[in-house]
């Protein structure tokens, strides 16, 4: 059973290495439409989403189930920013609400099984559960049992297994992993995810400068790989995307690192041999399109949830929990630059 000790030791302490192994998700069925055996059918109402809008896995299925109008079949709802020995809680009625210091869209009390931390959403199902008590979570009301707690596959699920069910038609035709694109999805998403989406967790949690600047290095290498792609996009006018016009995975999978990296990886994960806004012009404009442009990805931003998960949940790197104020502002408007970017381009 994972226990109060181990739940904030990020790296094993006898592991010499220092480096961060991220562990591999427990619950792992599906949802199917095309299965009639399957025991998970697309019903709307029967599914709930535990997210934190801290965890960056977590947003991407929050920004699917947005894109693809699932408000009215999955019902979500967010945890308290704040992770401590116990893992992540739920929040009292009053902190999530406007002024409160965890406000958010449905940031409320355990709305599914009145559970005051999501350790025991866990041992409700699984008595014997030994592992980190993760989100995203979805989860099934009918059953009272977890369903999927790997969010590349939930994001999967999410994008198709409800087609038949969703009424606006144009998130309905919505398909952020078309069949052309298979191969290069598959083959981007792999790398991002090593070198990019847990590549700033395993630079912030090496406990080794060798590990800290061997991560380091794979983080910034595969951000300069997406600046060179994002570049020849933009520059050929095919549009905002990483596939030109075609919003997919990839946008969904990358955005949640690409949008916390300035406001807290930079100083909190010590990811700072650039930052965003001033040293990557393409995947600057990609990302501030897509937040202020398609909706689903501004209205699952919660900059507060980042920036106090982060500096006050881990005491090894930030023992005393001092939240920095900057950078100003979270993200910038599409028509501004920094000071830097202004004085290059002059």
């Amino acid at each position: 059973m994972a226990t109060s000790d181990t739940i904030t030791n990020w790296v094993d302490p006898n592991d010499k290495t220092g480096e961060f192994k991220r562990q591999v998700s427990s619950f792992r069925s599906f949802i199917s439409r095309s299965d009639p055996s399957s025991p998970f059918p697309p019903e709307k109402g029967r599914y709930h989403l535990y997210v934190s809008y801290a965890c960056p896995w977590a947003t991407r299925a929050l920004i699917v189930r947005k894109l693809k109008g699932l408000e009215d079949i999955i019902s979500f709802s967010s945890v308290h920013w704040h992770m401590g020995p116990l893992g992540w809680r739920f929040p009292l009625a009053e902190e999530g609400k406007e002024g409160g210091d965890a406000a958010g869209d449905q940031v409320v009390p355990d709305p599914v099984g009145g559970k005051q931390y999501m350790r025991e959403v866990y041992f409700g199902v699984e008595p014997e559960y030994n592992a980190r008590f993760t989100v995203p979570v979805l989860f099934d009301k009918k059953e009272g049992r977890i369903v999927n707690n790997e969010s590349s596959e939930i994001v999967r699920m999410l994008g198709s297994e409800f087609n038949e069910i969703v009424e606006d038609a144009k998130a309905r035709e919505l398909d952020l992993y078309p069949e052309d694109l298979r191969a290069e999805i598959d083959e981007v998403n792999e790398w991002v995810y090593h070198d990019i989406n847990n590549g700033v967790y395993k630079s912030g949690f090496a406990t080794t400068q060798e590990a800290y600047e061997r991560n380091v290095t794979k983080l910034f290498e595969g951000l300069d790989k997406v600046e060179k792609h994002l570049k020849e996009v933009q520059e050929k006018g095919k549009g905002e995307y990483w596939f030109g016009e075609r919003l997919t995975e990839v946008d969904v999978r990358l955005f949640p690192t690409i949008i916390r990296f300035d406001p807290v990886y930079v100083q909190h994960f010590k990811c700072n041999l650039r930052d965003i806004r001033s040293g990557y012009p393409a995947i600057h404009r990609w990302m501030r399109h897509l937040y202020w442009n398609v909706p689903a990805f501004r209205e699952t931003t919660n900059f507060l949830h980042i920036k106090k998960h982060y500096t006050c949940s881990h005491p090894q790197i930030n023992p005393k929990g001092i939240t920095p104020l900057g950078p100003v502002p979270d993200i910038l408007p599409l028509d501004e630059e920094v000071e830097a970017v202004k004085a290059a381009k002059n």
